[in-house]
């Protein structure tokens, strides 16, 4: 396959939405035999770039998987670009974009051909689609690799082509299962930065599945952190962090016990970590009264960080929490 000899250039649009909500949920529950793979998920989401967040085997796919009515959920609604998952209304899905975790080529076709193949499946025409494969996949970062059999492609290779096939048909929404797994530094800061680009420039709502943290931090203004099945959080990154920031960590020297019994005569709710620091709540953005204490008590030196990751602190007080 020959690319185009002129290719429009991809111009944003502006940003689209269906109303106030890309997705709303209301009772979402996966049953599988005795596993609760989802349970009783109700959330709404407006439009931007939002992460599903959560540890392997939380949750995460199947929730996307019954919102693209590739999974029948066992109980409760839920509604894509206003449109309900049940509907099986072809304009709908043709508005929607998806990037599975797993592998998705079909052997023996060349990388061009697949996702050419892909949006022709989307509902466009052989020649847009096409026109629009080769915009897609300089995207994406894919030169002549695109004219190879995709069955010879490296893992990184295969992942441009799952996101380019998501975005050849140019959604409204677009639901990106692990998109950065398997790729080296390079390729992984490509790919974050183009997900970021898609609300940004394109007016294209991403909800991006990840176990990384990181990732999610780095290109979504929301995030949803599932564990065990359920929705722990929802809110803007923002939000979150404004929500927790007031946390001091505490890694003492020595006398570690002393330490936690000083913290918690003044009063203060103490966490002790597996790893021997503490984890206080704090009533301002201040160390000093920490050093006050530290000062009025004798207590040896230790290393203070005010305001650790909150997304993290977030991540691993929801999950414990769920857990216990």
């Amino acid at each position: 396959m020959n690319a185009p000899a002129t290719a429009a250039p991809l111009v944003p649009p502006a940003p689209r939405s269906a109303g106030n909500f890309v997705i709303e949920a209301h009772g979402l529950t996966k049953v599988y035999g005795a596993q609760r793979a989802l349970s009783n998920v109700s959330v709404q989401v407006p439009p931007g770039t939002i992460g599903l967040l959560g540890p392997n085997g939380a949750g995460k796919s199947t929730f996307i998987k019954c919102l693209l009515n590739l999974e029948t959920p066992t109980a409760g609604t839920a509604q894509v670009l206003g449109v309900d998952i049940r509907a099986r209304n072809r304009a709908s899905r043709e508005k929607v974009g998806y990037s599975p975790e797993q592998d998705c080529h079909i052997a023996g076709m060349a990388g061009c051909e697949y996702v050419t193949y892909c949006g022709q499946l989307a509902g466009m025409p052989f020649r847009k689609a096409r026109q629009r494969t080769h915009e897609i996949l300089d995207l994406v970062g894919m030169g002549q690799e695109r004219y190879r059999l995709v069955d010879t492609y490296s893992t990184g290779m295969k992942q441009r082509v799952k996101l380019a096939q998501a975005l050849v048909h140019d959604p409204e929404i677009v639901f990106l299962d692990e998109p950065t797994n398997g790729l080296d530094p390079s390729g992984r800061e490509h790919i974050l930065q183009l997900v970021g680009s898609l609300w940004r420039d394109l007016g294209i709502s991403v909800v991006m599945c990840s176990h990384l943290l990181r990732d999610i931090e780095r290109v979504c203004d929301r995030v949803m952190i599932i564990g065990h099945g359920r929705l722990l959080e929802h809110d803007s990154i923002v939000g979150l962090k404004s929500r927790h920031r007031r946390i001091v960590e505490i890694a003492p020297a020595g006398e570690t016990e002393r330490f936690q019994a000083a913290l918690t005569g003044a009063g203060r709710t103490v966490v002790k970590l597996s790893n021997g620091k503490l984890r206080v709540e704090s009533a301002s953005d201040s160390i000093e009264w920490v050093l006050e204490l530290m000062r009025d008590q004798h207590l040896p030196p230790a290393e203070i960080v005010a305001n650790p990751d909150a997304l993290h602190e977030l991540f691993i007080q929801s999950i414990a929490a769920d857990h216990g």
